[in-house]
């Protein structure tokens, strides 16, 4: 383990008769660092959380936090905080006393006026010190998954473990709660795992994203990387928007939609391959001479998006900025080409 390195996932396995939920699963988690598991339902983000947790016996693999062992330890031992996709407060307790709860579980006794301290310092944190005497039922969904988080940050956790939190909310709230998050973790410098399978959510909010398929680790990256340079074809395809179109392989290129771009590492290197093209790689330009036509455009505020159609039939989605999309609609002809940056090419059929 590195010195930078705090939390390490080592080899993890976990099966559920022949499903392989986690199948040799590694990974590490620097100080104060967050990182989001994503990848679809069943490929074991929640299976690896809850390991951590202590909430789930392992068949094989071995945990460390902060250079401790901590695979055998029982889950109230380890000095993890956790939040729920449900708000899982306690119903007969005020917002103070929902945070101040795990305080009075810790083996070194907290007095009363230390977790009124405590519980204010949070309540303040997330923005709630006016709502410090409310039930959960006199809250809305927002600010019980903000007493959620207040509580589990109160103990002052070693790891902070977020399963989900967002996914009951509104899209406005959960837009919200997910920049208070960040801003919170970053205050804190607490060091955090979170599960999504929310696309848009683990790429706004981690330091480093990990796409997870069939309880294996696809690809970590930061967001950025990941989304520009997939190092295989589940990662691009899952990440974000692609057009899957063919197109000839040689010398690190592919000539595609009548230009010529670089593929990236990890790509087929010869004959026939399937281009897996961002929407936002499509350049399009009004044009009485071009070589497709516009079928639908949808606009999304700042950009735009354009189905289009080639004059050979092949169907394109293009995404612009909505200032360069303006006067472009249904029935235009335009001119369709490639933006210099390079694409993911996977083997054809």
């Amino acid at each position: 383990m590195s010195s930078s390195t705090y939390v390490q996932l080592v080899d993890l396995a976990k099966y559920f008769g022949k499903v392989k939920a986690l199948d040799g699963l590694s990974l590490d988690i620097a100080q104060g660092e967050l990182v989001a598991l994503l990848g679809p339902s069943g490929c074991g983000k929640t299976t690896a959380l809850r390991a951590l947790a202590g909430l789930q016996e392992l068949d094989r693999g071995q945990l460390m936090v902060d250079g401790k062992d901590v695979t055998f330890q029982s889950a109230s031992k380890r000095g993890m905080g956790m939040v729920f996709q449900a708000y899982s407060l306690f119903p007969h307790m005020t917002a103070r006393e929902n945070v101040e709860y795990g305080l009075k579980l810790r083996t070194h006794k907290v007095s009363s006026q230390k977790r009124k301290e405590r519980s204010a310092e949070l309540l303040e944190l997330v923005g709630l010190s006016t709502h410090a005497n409310h039930y959960p039922y006199q809250l809305s969904g927002g600010q019980q998954q903000r007493i959620a988080l207040a509580r589990a940050l109160a103990i002052s956790p070693k790891v902070l473990l977020l399963d989900e939190p967002l996914s009951a909310l509104d899209a406005k709230v959960r837009t919200q709660l997910r920049e208070e998050i960040r801003r919170i973790q970053m205050e804190l410098g607490t060091t955090t795992l979170f599960v999504t399978h929310d696309q848009e959510e683990a790429l706004s909010i981690a330091d480093r994203v990990g796409v997870m398929r069939n309880g294996q680790l696809e690809q970590i990256a930061a967001p950025s990387e990941l989304y520009d340079r997939p190092k295989t074809s589940f990662v691009a395809e899952f990440v974000g928007l692609t057009n899957p179109i063919s197109g000839k392989v040689s010398g690190g290129s592919i000539e595609v939609l009548g230009s010529v771009v670089k593929t990236l590492p990890g790509s087929v290197t010869s004959g026939t391959g399937i281009a897996l093209i961002r929407p936002e790689s499509v350049d399009v330009v009004a044009s009485k001479s071009g070589n497709a036509t516009v079928a639908a455009a949808s606009f999304l505020g700042a950009s735009c998006r354009l189905n289009i159609t080639m004059n050979d039939g092949t169907k394109v989605t293009a995404q612009l900025p909505s200032s360069d999309a303006a006067g472009i609609g249904a029935g235009a002809t335009v001119s369709v080409s490639l933006l210099d940056m390079p694409v993911f090419v996977k083997a054809a059929g």
